[in-house]
């Protein structure tokens, strides 16, 4: 998260426009949604610019790239599945598993979800309702709509929150926050909480802070919402033989899964895949090329990712999901070295590429799947062995 200190001058400055800017641009909009002035007044009382907040731009002038994200070291996808997160995740979420069984069945005949990827959501997301969420929400969603890089999105998001007052939801000293706006339990942006809180409990009201019950429940519906297939898993750790190109990952290269399984790629257990899912579609992930675990996903792994959109969080769900419901086994592979590089680096060698014709999905220093394959196509038609990872001698050719 970057950050930055202004002068107390220039936030005096910044708190004049930002009050100006509530009462003749924001009020008016919000008013004409049916907000009224007392809960317009009620939420925003006391509440000025917090500056400390990340990818603010000052207004009137242009959003800049910090140097210190730009040089942001690149790090092995491995560093996202510590053992000790991953293990408080799964341990706190079979001990819930058995407290709320009977809500958990409930919400899976419901909504279709398995109780394991709720609660690994659950868990990765706040800790259970653990981690400390201390922001006031119309603070930071009324700094970012005022002056951050994404002003549009959050605008969105503090009418949003202001609806949920006017409907009764929740009182505005009770709205708290990440620094990002991301409320309660589940973390749900508003225009989410909106859409997908339930009220799960029967008290009149989807409460994300304080209900478990309303938690669990929103949270599936969120993912039932997004397209969750009943009865499918999220995917497979799998073995991918040489024969079988680490460039066909994504999923617009999709196959039957019977079909991946002809081309030789079994799953690590030894068991071959379930009878229903070899007629369905599956999709290859290999989040770290041919240096790391290699996965069969579903669609449902790409519902996981409509809740964050990184495919390690959806991994890490997926994974500690298994955990829960199956028992503590981590992935069969292990997570390669990674050369040391910067996510400059790395979007100098997805600039390098984009020049040669190929789709790297935006040169933004984060290897996405689309960097992956092309990387690895490269290779092929370069005469080099094909990982489909970045390193640095690809950074030195391609830069």
């Amino acid at each position: 998260m970057i950050s930055y200190a202004f002068p107390a001058a220039t936030q005096s400055n910044v708190n004049a426009q930002f009050q100006n800017w509530l009462q003749s641009d924001l009020w008016p909009e919000a008013r004409a949604r049916g907000i009224s002035a007392e809960t317009f007044n009620a939420a925003f009382r006391g509440v000025t610019p917090n500056l400390k907040l990340p990818d603010l731009v000052m207004p009137g002038q242009k959003p800049q790239t910090p140097r210190a994200q730009h040089q942001a070291e690149f790090g092995s996808p491995g560093n996202y599945f510590a053992e000790r997160t991953v293990a408080g995740v799964t341990s706190g979420g079979r001990s819930r598993a058995g407290r709320h069984a009977q809500s958990l069945a409930a919400i899976e005949r419901q909504y279709g979800v398995p109780p394991g990827i709720v609660l690994a959501i659950w868990g990765r997301e706040s800790g259970f309702g653990s981690a400390n969420i201390p922001h006031n929400a119309f603070e930071v969603l009324g700094t970012k709509a005022f002056m951050a890089t994404r002003r549009d999105m959050f605008r969105k998001e503090v009418l949003a929150a202001l609806e949920m007052v006017q409907r009764g939801h929740v009182s505005p000293g009770a709205m708290k926050s990440s620094w990002a706006g991301a409320l309660g339990q589940p973390q749900f942006l508003p225009t989410s909480y909106l859409e997908h809180a339930v009220d799960a409990d029967g008290d009149g009201r989807p409460d994300i802070w304080n209900s478990q019950v309303d938690t669990l429940a929103s949270i599936a519906n969120y993912l039932a919402h997004y397209g969750w297939v009943r009865g499918r898993d999220w995917g497979f750790e799998v073995k991918v033989p040489e024969s079988v190109s680490c460039a066909l990952e994504g999923p617009d290269r999709g196959k039957r899964i019977s079909e991946w399984a002809l081309l030789g790629v079994t799953r690590v257990n030894g068991r071959p895949f379930p009878d229903h899912e070899l007629r369905a579609e599956g999709y290859l992930l290999m989040p770290a090329g041919r240096s790391g675990p290699a996965f069969i996903v579903t669609p449902n792994f790409y519902v996981l990712k409509e809740y964050n959109e990184s495919d390690l969080y959806a991994l890490f769900v997926g994974h500690a999901g298994d955990r829960i419901a199956y028992g503590d086994r981590g992935f069969s592979a292990g997570w390669g070295r990674v050369d040391k590089l910067y996510r400059s680096d790395i979007a100098a060698m997805q600039r390098g590429l984009e020049k040669l014709g190929y789709d790297v999905g935006g040169a933004d220093g984060l290897p996405g799947f689309r960097t992956r394959r092309s990387i690895g196509e490269w290779q092929a038609r370069n005469g080099r062995n094909p990982t489909c990872f970045p390193d640095a001698g690809l950074v030195r050719a391609l830069r």
